[in-house]
Formats: C-alpha cells, sequence, structure tokens
C-alpha cells in the first residue's frame, strides 16, 4: 500500500499545514497536488477551514460546511453567469455552461431537473442493466483475449459513452467523438483553463450542437419510446405541457453526457486503481461480493471523482467564523470533506464496508446528481465483474493521471490480467 495515498492528519504538524495553507492557489497547484491532494487539503482544514482565495473567495474544506451549502441553495447559489463570463467570454462555451442544469438556480434548475429526472425514470435505469452486463462482459472478452488492458481506455470510459449513448439512442457508430468533446468541455471548467484549453471546449460545443441538431432532427421525425428513449422524453417534455426550449434541450444533452461519463469513468478508475492499493480490501470484496454496493460508496467518498464545487453568495452570511457579504465566491472541496474526521472515522483508510457513509461525492440538496442511481449500476456492474474476472490484476506501466483539481482521474491505467 502506497504511504502517499493514505496520509494522516497527524502527519502534518501544526506549523506545516500553516505554511501549506499560506501557500497554497487554487490557480498555481503543484504536481504533488495532481498525485496526492489529501494531505493539502487536511493541512487546510486544519488550519484554515475558510481558505480566503483571493478577494470575495474562499475555500470550504470542512464536511459540515459543505452541508451548510447544499441545504440552502437560494442562499448559495449556484448560477455561474457572473463567474463564467469573464472567464470564457460571451460564446458557446459560456452558452453551455450557464444553460446546464447543474449551474442553475430554481426556478428553472427545478424545471428543467424535473424533465430530465422524468426522463432517466426507474423503468429506463432498470432496462440498462442487462444490456450493460453484456457490454462489459464483452469488453472484458476483448481484454482476455491480450492479456492486458488500458482499464481507462478499455473500460471505464466505455461504460459510460455506451449507457449514455443507448439512453438517448445514439448509433453505435456515431459515438466515436463524445468522449474527446465531453473531455475538452469539462476541462474549461479547471480553476485555471489554458487559452488552448479554452479553445478546445469552444470548438467542442460547437461541433456537439451541429451533431445534436442533426440527431434531434432525426428523432422528431421518427420519436422512439419516451418510457426508454431519453432523447425522444427530452423532446416531447413532459404530459403536463412542460417543454425545454431548443437551447436548453441541446445544452442539456451534452450535460447529460457531460457528467455521466466524467464521474462514473473517474468511479470506475479510480475504484480499481486504489483496489491495488488496499490489497486487503480487494480480497475482501473477492470474497464477498455483496459487498459491492458499499464499495461504491467508499470508491466515491475515499477518492471523489468531483473534487470541487462552486457556489456564489445571494446575501450576507457567515461561515465559521468568516463573515461573507453577498457575491461572495464559495469553492467547496468535496473531497476534502469526504476526508474529514469529524465526518467519517479513520477517513484516510478505504473500508468498503463502511457503514453510515454520509459523503457528498454526489453533491447534496436540491443539486444532489440527476443520475446517480445510473453511476452507481454503471460502477456496480463494471468493477465487480472486471474485480472477478481478472482477481490478479496488476499494473503493467506507470499510470497517467488527468491533473485537474476538479475531476480528479486517470488518463491511462495499464494493467497485466493474469
Amino acid at each position: 500500500m502506497m504511504v502517499a495515498q493514505t496520509g494522516t492528519p497527524a502527519s502534518h504538524p501544526a506549523d506545516n499545514a500553516r505554511q501549506l495553507a499560506a501557500d497554497f492557489d487554487l490557480r498555481h497547484l503543484p504536481a504533488s497536488f495532481y498525485d496526492d491532494p489529501y494531505p493539502t487539503f487536511h493541512a487546510l482544514r486544519a488550519s484554515n477551514p475558510v481558505l480566503p482565495l483571493g478577494p470575495g473567495s474562499y475555500l470550504l474544506t470542512r464536511h459540515a460546511d459543505l452541508m451548510t451549502v447544499y441545504k440552502d441553495a437560494k442562499l448559495f447559489s449556484s448560477d455561474k453567469k457572473a463567474e463564467f463570463l469573464p472567464k470564457f467570454g460571451n460564446g458557446l462555451l459560456y452558452q453551455h455552461h450557464t444553460t446546464s442544469l447543474i449551474f442553475n438556480d430554481p426556478p428553472l434548475h427545478t424545471r428543467v431537473r424535473r424533465i430530465i429526472a422524468g426522463a432517466l425514470n426507474p423503468r429506463a435505469v432498470a432496462d440498462l442493466e442487462g444490456p450493460m452486463i453484456t457490454m462489459v462482459d464483452g469488453l472484458l472478452d476483448r481484454m482476455a483475449a491480450r492479456g492486458e488492458a488500458d482499464i481507462i481506455a478499455d473500460l471505464a470510459a466505455s461504460v459510460p459513452i455506451e449507457v449514455i449513448g443507448n439512453l438517448l439512442a445514439i448509433p453505435h457508430e456515431r459515438r466515436g467523438p463524445l468522449r474527446d468533446w465531453s473531455l475538452a468541455i469539462l476541462g474549461a471548467l479547471e480553476p485555471q483553463p489554458t487559452a488552448a484549453m479554452l479553445e478546445s471546449g469552444e470548438i467542442a460545443v460547437r461541433d456537439f450542437l451541429d451533431y445534436l441538431r442533426v440527431l434531434v432532427a432525426e428523432r422528431r421525425a421518427s420519436p422512439g419510446n419516451p418510457d426508454s428513449d431519453v432523447l425522444t422524453r427530452l423532446i416531447q417534455g413532459e404530459t403536463d405541457g412542460e417543454q425545454l426550449s431548443e437551447i436548453e434541450l441541446l445544452q442539456n444533452c451534452i450535460f447529460i453526457l457531460n457528467a455521466g461519463h466524467e464521474t462514473t469513468t473517474n468511479l470506475i478508475g479510480n475504484g480499481l486503481f486504489n483496489l491495488l492499493e488496499w490489497p486487503q480490501e480487494k480480497a475482501r470484496l473477492l470474497a464477498n461480493p455483496a459487498l459491492i454496493t458499499s464499495a461504491i460508496e467508499e470508491f466515491l467518498r475515499f477518492d471523489s471523482p468531483v473534487q470541487l464545487g462552486n457556489r456564489i453568495t445571494t446575501a450576507p452570511t457567515r461561515l465559521g467564523d468568516v463573515d461573507m457579504p453577498a457575491g461572495t465566491f464559495v469553492t467547496l472541496a468535496i473531497a476534502a470533506a469526504n476526508r474529514d474526521p469529524a465526518a467519517f472515522t479513520d477517513p484516510d483508510r478505504l473500508d468498503l464496508a463502511r457503514l453510515n457513509n454520509r459523503h457528498v461525492a454526489f453533491a447534496s440538496g436540491v443539486h444532489v446528481c440527476v443520475g446517480l442511481t445510473i453511476a452507481r449500476m454503471e460502477g456496480r456492474v463494471a468493477i465487480l465483474r472486471f474485480l472477478q474476472r481478472f482477481p490478479n490484476y496488476r499494473l503493467s506501466g506507470a499510470p497517467v493521471r488527468g491533473n485537474r483539481a476538479r475531476f480528479r482521474g486517470f488518463l491511462a491505467l495499464p494493467v497485466h490480467l493474469g
């Protein structure tokens, strides 16, 4: 087990924690942070849990503070127009991220979420599992024939593309560009995106919109079953006449793919990597496959696929001992909250049977992830079937991390399977 992955608050003396907090700059992070952000988050939480990031901006690292924010969507707004306009300019990337469900407040958020949640109904989700198992087994067959694999390219990234492609009834031969578009669009959400990242994101939104316009026109001309075809359901709206505008429809189709792709890819990749880091937990899951349900929650807590979130205050408030005026930007350190010893016993231990796992990997409150049932199912099927098929898998080369602060995952995870 790698010590770097399991550092504890005790390993950081108070003076070092204070210095780390004083030096911390979310826009200029060292390579060591991307490898293992948790010692830094422990130090920040111990030294300055409501950390100034600049004028009118703070980073929250305590679980209780994040729950306070999540519970009050009116006081802590998700509307990103004021933040994203200077970051992106008034282009397609700005239009996408300010139209997406996740970056809006009620009542727009409520209306759009209701339609999306109606499309992701229990029947549609339940109908996914059988075809998903068949698809995963096919991926594992191809890996077995080679004797080696890249867990990300060959499994973790393939699963959500196929599942969401099936949900939206996108023809298989037209799914090729979806992953690259997703990575480009979400990469622009980093705290300090480069000009190249912003350009790539802008191009990806443009190309994705062109792609979707064709797909939507085809589906309007030939609708599917709205109980199982999510795109048809989104186009038709709710039975009471509630519908999405054309821009809302297109941009939230992009959102559904991006949100489902990134979270699930990282959940599967991080989970299988951490089982290598914690061989006793790997053996525990192999001996008792029924642990997979609690294991998924622990993977989400221990190495959160989404590490950061953001809000802006709409009125004066106080968090900890800090007074915040209206218009204060608040960055939510989800990964830090999920390792908070005040909320989790022995938080730096991977415990696949952990009880009362109140992690915030899917956020909480009105903005809790709308696709969490699908993500959990994808993680459960992919991780357990891979593990049972290849119980002795091991690294065959150096893993390649994505080196992003907001999303924690790998770009490549090469393994021998035997």
